[in-house]
């Protein structure tokens, strides 16, 4: 062969050489024609949360309620009611968390609506539902002292409920008592009245005059025993006035209001003529809970619907401080009433405005102790450790508060 064919067929060969060297480069630069069509678009990068994270069924009205998106920000958001009425909610500085801002309603089903953007421009929907607990029975409560209201220095704070409540314990945490000064008191569940739990909160002592309390108790969305849950949240913010304390020995036939520390008025007066159990004036701490210029008054077999007046109540039994012209002449010198402490009218009269609720009466002197069987303040003759023992947060059964030996007999109006 010669020296030109052998370069020829070399000069052929690196030919085709070069051609696959360039059929593979341009098979690695090039996605093809024949299968894929071209490269996949990538997704939203914007993502959506949701809290309650888990199930959106029997959330509590009262759980943290949110939206968050990771990689973009919120453009517009609304939690809307069944009738269309958007919930209030705050959306965070930097747009990327929507937070709800008041109490859902029970057993309702809430909607989620709005939009989101990513970092890479797209939108992406925020949709979802969420549906709130159905109590079985909502369970209204009271408190016993007002906003704005001024109270003596033995007033306690009264949480009554409508039914008898279960979680004594988790109610309990869900109630605060400020004041300023501080005051040392805690809670006591009381025996039920009137087919519903009560809780009292009293100080160890008695309130310091001038002292400003605040309550609040946080029931909305609380489970208060199964099915049963709270009506709504409650607050106060109240005062104590003037120390005022009413001091009767009966044995003396007298009493004293003693207003800050000094004698205000010495009255003559008459005590229960104590024959009998029912006519015995209550020795203890009583509490002025009511008072009325005019009152009929009833204690069967005795009398029923006398007119009295200036009286004030101390007790649920029927107790009064109160004007009685029928036993004008045994006042300051004999015991003759029903129970009742018993005054001039001249005396009563000047007496009445001075009286305030939760000034504590406190009467010695008598053979039967106030008690549980009288009504529905009797806070003060609970010594304060057994009243700590009444707490339902201590983990140890409650002691039962029980009457005295002698009951008062039939409940009487007055005396």
């Amino acid at each position: 062969m010669n020296i030109r064919g052998l370069l020829g067929r070399r000069a052929i060969l690196v030919g085709a050489g070069q051609l696959a060297v360039a059929a593979v480069v341009a098979g690695c630069s090039s996605g093809g024609t024949g299968g894929s069509g071209g490269a996949k678009e990538s997704g939203p990068v914007a993502k959506v949360s949701f809290e309650p994270a888990g199930g959106t069924e029997d959330v509590s009205p009262v759980a943290p309620v949110s939206v968050t998106v990771a990689a973009g920000r919120i453009g517009q958001v609304a939690l809307t009611n069944p009738e269309g009425k958007q919930v209030k909610g705050t959306l965070s500085p930097d747009g990327t968390s929507y937070k709800v801002a008041e109490p859902l309603g029970y057993g309702v089903e809430y909607t989620w609506s709005g939009t989101a953007t990513g970092t890479d421009g797209k939108s992406v929907p925020i949709d979802g539902k969420i549906t709130t607990l159905a109590p079985k029975q909502v369970v209204p409560a009271t408190v016993n002292v007002g906003d704005g209201q001024e109270v003596g220095i033995a007033a306690p704070i009264i949480l009554q409920f409508k039914k008898h409540v279960e979680n004594k314990e988790a109610v309990e945490k869900a109630l605060t008592v400020t004041s300023t000064p501080e005051t040392e008191g805690g809670w006591a569940w009381l025996p039920d009245e009137n087919g519903g739990s009560r809780a009292h909160w009293r100080p160890r002592e008695y309130w310091a005059p001038g002292t400003a309390v605040t309550f609040s108790a946080k029931l909305y969305g609380l489970e208060l025993g199964p099915g049963d849950y709270g009506n709504s949240d409650l607050s106060s913010q109240f005062t104590i006035g003037r120390s005022q304390i009413v001091k009767g020995y009966a044995p003396s036939h007298r009493v004293q209001v003693i207003r800050d520390g000094s004698t205000l008025f010495d009255f003559a007066c008459s005590y229960g003529e104590g024959n009998e159990a029912r006519n015995v004036t209550r020795s203890g701490i009583h509490v002025v809970t009511e008072k009325y210029e005019d009152f009929m008054m009833s204690n069967p077999p005795f009398y029923t619907n006398v007119r009295e007046r200036w009286a004030v109540r101390i007790s649920n039994n029927g107790e009064f401080i109160h004007a009685n012209p029928e036993s004008a002449g045994a006042q300051g010198n004999t015991n003759v009433t029903n129970g009742c402490i018993n005054l001039s009218t001249s005396d009563a009269q000047t007496y009445f405005p001075t009286a305030l609720y939760g000034d504590p009466v406190e009467v010695t002197g008598t053979s039967i102790a106030l008690s549980a069987a009288d009504g529905d303040l009797y806070d003060w003759t609970i010594d304060w450790d057994t009243w700590k023992t009444l707490s339902a947060i201590q983990g140890e059964p409650a002691p039962v508060v029980s009457a005295t030996p002698v009951a008062p007999g039939p409940v009487r109006s007055g005396s």
